[in-house]
């Protein structure tokens, strides 16, 4: 490219040459970059082990999946509508990261509704420990020492804007069962307040319609009212 500088009638070709070679030195670097972030990236996963090819985990606040496969440069996640979803190692290892099968592999799910004031309270909360118990899934606490111990804590929350907010804490075995335990737990506590006359609110709306300037009567309104 030198010598063609040096010759007139190819200066336009050698700077041309020039800078396409630039411009693909500068694409090079930032791939070459990228590779060697997710590289490293790899590498810290391997090492320091915060989750492994089985485990179930969240990256971030909504990717929940199975960890299907582990790469240098990717993790492969599986997703609970099956699907593969593919993270580079530099964007999972600047990600918050739950695993849920670390060590205790117990979790607790919160029950939460909401009821009307004019419901009984003490009632609504006996009937959430009851169906919880009862739930096939529902374990001890993790770490539970004294065998007297409550299976299952229900407690008022918070007062809301139209409801009593209550809660339970309800464990299982692992991620999945609780995840499904939940949403037994939800459709049998629904059902057992029906029956109870427990009502869980839904919101109320108010519509205001304002008053507006009566439309005047036009010539054409005059004669069609004539007609």
């Amino acid at each position: 490219c030198l010598a063609a500088i040096a010759i007139p009638p190819l200066q336009s070709l050698a700077k041309s040459a020039l800078a396409g070679a630039g411009v693909l030195a500068l694409i090079g670097g930032f791939a070459a970059q990228e590779a060697m972030a997710n590289l490293i990236g790899g590498l810290f996963i391997v090492f320091s082990k915060p989750f492994r090819i089985g485990d179930y985990i969240r990256v971030g606040d909504n990717l929940i999946g199975m960890v299907e496969d582990l790469t240098l440069r990717h993790t492969v996640i599986n997703d609970f509508h099956n699907k593969r979803i593919v993270i580079p190692n530099a964007m999972i290892n600047k990600e918050y990261i739950t695993n849920y099968n670390l060590g205790e592999k117990r979790i607790c799910e919160w029950i939460a509704i909401g009821i009307s004031y004019d419901s009984d309270i003490d009632r609504a909360l006996a009937i959430m420990v009851e169906e919880a118990e009862k739930h096939p899934s529902c374990v001890r606490p993790s770490g539970v020492g004294k065998p007297d111990q409550p299976k299952v804590i229900a407690k008022v929350t918070d007062l809301g804007d139209s409801s009593v907010n209550l809660r339970a804490w309800v464990w299982a075995r692992d991620y999945v069962t609780s995840v499904n335990m939940r949403h037994d737990l939800y459709k049998s506590i629904k059902e057992r307040f029906d029956a109870a006359d427990i009502e869980i609110p839904f919101p109320y709306r108010t519509v205001v319609i304002k008053n507006t300037t009566p439309q005047q009567p036009t010539e054409a309104t005059d004669l069609a009212a004539a007609s």
